[in-house]
């Protein structure tokens, strides 16, 4: 009965030390993440932080624009980051720019733009161009985001539709916010986004995605900014978040996740 006791005491004290061993190493990394990975990432967020005891101060913002809270223009101020998650393209930018360290880059999953009306309403049947060329132009009004989706759509979709300039007097860029919340309290009839940010909001419905002949697809990416302060620990995340286990996850939040 001693040994026994005495056994159990001693892995006691062993399983104590480690874990007092595991909380000393730990860390607080800070991330700056953009609206489209940002569910897959709050998903995944704790089992990381179960595993390595390090914990994640979050902060959003979009990968691109000129509002005060882009992640360029965080990096800019000098705001403190470990990790930034964000659109590819954009973080191609901050890496040419010096701001992030080119071989941290990873890829993480491909976002596809949908469309959501408010909770309730009919559900128009987008699945074919001719059938979203119908919904536009019959809308009364249309809202996209401020982001790379909103880029497209208005730059590009609109006239690859042939329609831009019927919709483009009841079309608006919504700034920051997610646009579905803008069509829930009825601001806006139909709202464009990419997936990922449209299926966490309350109060719409979701439509479907856009179809592929005028769809875009966006390469979601993440990288170590220069001077972070944990780079080992940022590189464990990256991993993690880009890993096989994690791909399930990814696809339940509304994104493709990349072929490894």
């Amino acid at each position: 009965m001693k040994t026994l006791f005495s056994r159990v005491a001693a892995f006691s004290f062993v399983a104590a030390a480690s874990f007092a061993s595991v909380a000393a190493r730990a860390v607080e990394l800070h991330v700056m993440t953009s609206g489209g990975f940002t569910a897959a990432y709050k998903a995944l967020g704790p089992a990381f932080t179960e595993r390595t005891g390090d914990t994640l101060d979050t902060i959003l913002g979009p990968s691109m624009g000129e509002s005060p809270q882009a992640i360029p223009n965080r990096l800019a101020r000098g705001e403190p980051a470990d990790v930034v998650i964000m659109v590819g393209y954009a973080l191609d930018g901050l890496i040419k720019d010096g701001k992030v360290m080119p071989q941290s880059r990873v890829e993480l999953a491909d976002s596809r733009i949908g469309m959501v009306v408010r909770a309730g309403a009919p559900k128009p049947d987008i699945a074919r161009v001719d059938g979203l060329r119908q919904t536009l132009l019959h809308a009364k009004s249309i809202a996209y985001s401020d982001s790379a989706s909103g880029v497209y759509i208005k730059n590009e979709m609109f006239r690859k539709l042939g329609i831009q300039d019927e919709v483009a007097p009841k079309a608006t860029m919504i700034p920051r916010i997610p646009v579905a919340s803008v069509v829930a309290n009825g601001d806006y009839e139909i709202g464009f986004q990419q997936v990922a940010e449209l299926l966490p909001v309350p109060g719409v419905e979701f439509v479907g995605k856009v179809p592929e002949e005028v769809q875009s697809v966006t390469r979601y990416a993440a990288g170590i900014p220069v001077g972070s302060k944990h780079p080992e620990e940022a590189r464990a995340l990256l991993r993690f978040l880009a890993s096989p286990a994690a791909q399930p996850t990814v696809r339940k939040t509304g994104l493709d996740p990349i072929a490894q």
